[in-house]
């Protein structure tokens, strides 16, 4: 088995390919928050404690082609009546990843601090101090190969 992952590494250095960043999303709230990754199909509840992390490496989805990282400080709020989500989506191309932030049946975490920061620091963070978000478009960009992580309560309150 180390032996194929070794291979598919030696190859993808080979061949130029570059690392492909991961979405990332912190919980530093004081309660948990849920969480769903969202593409063609629905993944499975992840609740995050205080101080916990998901994160899945930026990919496309066959059905969809963007995925969106839905988030709500209720358990079971994807599925449940007019329950706020906040939406971290992202698209990848051959060398960019598209991110951006919006708000769905309310802002669910109005009063709290939320940023999605890229790893690298020439690309534009999404900052919204009140926990929702300004006006304006909240799209951004950044090579492929970066992390973005949108962290909830920056300052754990």
């Amino acid at each position: 088995m180390h032996s194929s992952t070794f291979t598919l590494t030696s190859l993808s250095f080979a061949l130029g390919v570059q690392a492909i960043g991961r979405a990332i999303v912190t919980n530093q709230c004081d309660e948990p928050i849920y969480l769903w990754s969202v593409g063609g199909s629905v993944g499975e509840q992840k609740t995050m404690s205080k101080d916990t992390s998901y994160s899945e490496v930026f990919h496309t989805d066959p059905a969809s082609g963007g995925v969106a990282l839905k988030i709500s400080p209720v358990e079971g709020g994807l599925f449940k009546p007019n329950v706020s989500q906040t939406i971290f989506a992202y698209s990848l191309d051959a060398s960019q990843v598209w991110y951006d932030m919006s708000d769905m049946f309310g802002d669910g975490f109005a009063g709290r601090t939320l940023k999605a920061v890229p790893t690298d620091s020439t690309c534009e963070s999404i900052t919204w101090g009140s926990g929702k978000p300004p006006a304006g478009s909240q799209v951004k960009s950044c090579g492929a190969d970066a992390d973005v992580e949108l962290t909830f309560c920056t300052g754990h309150w």
